[in-house]
């Protein structure tokens, strides 16, 4: 078939991968960090693409015949009526939205009737709240927002050459807070609530469409958000959840319907291959960690593990439920962390060391088994993000998580995606692919760790976690 490249566009770089289009093979690779300090909540989206220019500099994309872009999500470019930037892209977590997030909650009714609308509760960082606050807080800009893109969509525009049809994809949609993934389409009324008037919203193509060609021939895919390139980058199937090891966590799997969750803890988003990707958030992951670190006077989280190792499953009856921050998942936005099973002789270091590590654990436990509770397959869970590498995570999260535990080897996985979705379009405008089947890539190198013999052990220590759980808040799942 040929060569493709995909491109991620993340809040602090761009990187760009050139595989072959056949086995997905990474042939060359480019990388170069946005001309951008820090991580702004308000970013010029000219600065993505100066550094996309350096990153393809060099000849990267010569020989290139398709290219997919995937793009930090949540981004939003409100555009005026002749395509400019009113302001700069509001981007991020943006703690600024969150009485605005609070806001529409409300004007809609509360957040049942917002899981039932869009199959997610208004997010601070959501595309559909910085529109309430951009309408509250700076009117003349929202009234001047005729068009509304992501960073993705933004993108994919620029490199057509900015024409009259603007596109996006159901993964980057399904994440805006105005495009339901159950129904498959625009709530435009929820654009008005939250930006006070209608605005222009791109065209949604299907997962294996091209968004167009450019006038040098060069095919570019329909594009996606960071996190459903990555799960198509890692090939994950009917089956696979993703847990996300960052300062907070998330839990992610395929499936094949959208999920309406009342609660609001389940965020419905759409997948880049036509199938739906439930995702459950965490507050406290790798945070848990480190502030254990922090109260042992340790210098680093190798050594939290290496403590850890010292102690035996269960950390002699220390229980820690890990709401740092509050929590999410479930929805106790107020509480404290808590530290139970005192006794003399789990009063050691090594045991708080092990408690760290099941208490992060298990709370990642608890947002699989939300997934499970409403019909989500798990068979095997993709464990990514620095902290799967310790010792102390790989030996309790299969136990814990109760499956096969994947930890795929470093790699750009959302560029990856973008490249193989690159690579389905091109092979379906050659007519060489089916556009319901994206090309069978080389799955990513990995470790492969089975619950084996210490199964009931874990299953023992996340019933102790569930019973503390239970005894200090009372049907928090509910």
């Amino acid at each position: 078939m040929g060569i493709v490249a995909g491109l991620d566009s993340s809040p602090e770089f761009t990187r760009i991968v050139v595989c072959d289009a056949d086995t997905g093979a990474v042939l060359k690779q480019g990388y170069a960090p946005h001309p951008v300090e820090g991580r702004p909540s308000d970013v010029d989206p000219q600065a993505w693409l100066l550094s996309l220019g350096e990153a393809a500099g060099g000849g990267l994309l010569e020989g290139v015949q398709a290219i997919g872009v995937s793009a930090q999500q949540n981004a939003v470019v409100p555009l005026d009526a002749q395509g400019n930037t009113v302001r700069p892209a509001m981007v991020g977590g943006d703690k600024r939205a969150q009485v605005a997030a609070a806001d529409l909650v409300d004007a809609l009714g509360g957040r049942e009737a917002w899981a039932q609308a869009v199959g997610c509760v208004p997010q601070a960082a959501q595309p559909v709240t910085k529109l309430r606050w951009l309408n509250k807080t700076e009117p003349d800009a929202a009234l001047r927002t005729a068009v509304l893109l992501q960073a993705h969509d933004w993108l994919v525009w620029q490199l057509l050459g900015r024409p009259v049809r603007r596109t996006t994809d159901r993964g980057g949609a399904s994440g805006t807070g105005y495009w339901s993934a159950a129904t498959g389409a625009y709530r435009s009324d929820l654009v008005e609530l939250a930006l006070g008037h209608p605005a222009m919203l791109p065209e949604v193509i299907g997962p294996s469409d091209a968004a167009g060609t450019t006038p040098e021939g060069l095919l570019i895919s329909a594009g996606t958000g960071e996190t459903m390139a990555a799960a198509f980058g890692l090939g994950i199937g009917l089956g696979d959840a993703v847990v996300s090891l960052g300062a907070s966590g998330s839990v992610m799997a395929v499936h094949r319907e959208a999920l309406v969750d009342n609660t609001g803890m389940i965020t419905s988003l759409a997948d880049a291959t036509g199938m739906h990707l439930p995702v459950v958030t965490t507050l406290n992951a790798v945070r848990t960690l480190r502030g254990a670190a922090e109260m042992l006077g340790l210098g680093d989280l190798e050594s939290l593990s290496d403590l850890a190792m010292k102690s035996t499953p269960g950390a002699h009856g220390l229980v820690l439920l890990p709401y740092l921050e509050g929590e999410r998942t479930p929805n106790l936005p107020h509480t404290a962390g808590t530290l139970t099973g005192l006794r003399r002789e789990s009063m050691k270091p090594e045991h708080l060391a092990r408690a760290a590590f099941e208490g992060m654990l298990c709370g990642l436990a608890d947002a699989l088994d939300v997934l499970r509770g409403r019909g989500v397959e798990v068979r095997r869970v993709f464990l990514l993000g620095a902290a799967a590498e310790l010792s102390a995570v790989q030996a309790a999260a299969p136990a814990l998580f109760g499956a096969q535990v994947v930890v795929p080897q470093p790699a750009d996985y959302a560029a990856m995606g973008a490249a193989r979705q690159a690579a389905w379009a091109l092979g379906v405008s050659q007519g060489t692919l089916d556009p319901r089947t994206p090309p069978m890539w080389q799955g990513p190198a990995a470790q492969v760790l089975e619950p084996g013999e210490e199964l009931a052990v874990g299953q023992a220590v996340r019933q102790q976690y569930v019973s503390v759980r239970e005894q200090t808040y009372p049907g928090a799942f509910r």
